[in-house]
């Protein structure tokens, strides 16, 4: 199973929230590019992963 297996009934509430807010984020510091493409948003990709992992482990118990 790979992330792209999870659905979005597979998280719960509060990761659902912070995904939004992390997307959120992500999205506006790219509005923020000046166009020369230096915006770096990794920290909040790893944060995203780490919690599609967390999602990912917890639907393979079931």
């Amino acid at each position: 199973m790979a992330a792209d297996d999870l659905k979005f009934s597979d998280f719960t509430t509060v990761e659902k929230a912070r995904l939004a807010v992390l997307t959120a984020r992500a999205a506006k510091r790219g509005l923020a590019d000046d166009g020369t493409g230096n915006v770096d948003i990794s920290d909040l990709t790893r944060r995203i992963e780490r919690i599609e992992k967390a999602a990912l482990r917890r639907k393979q118990k079931k």
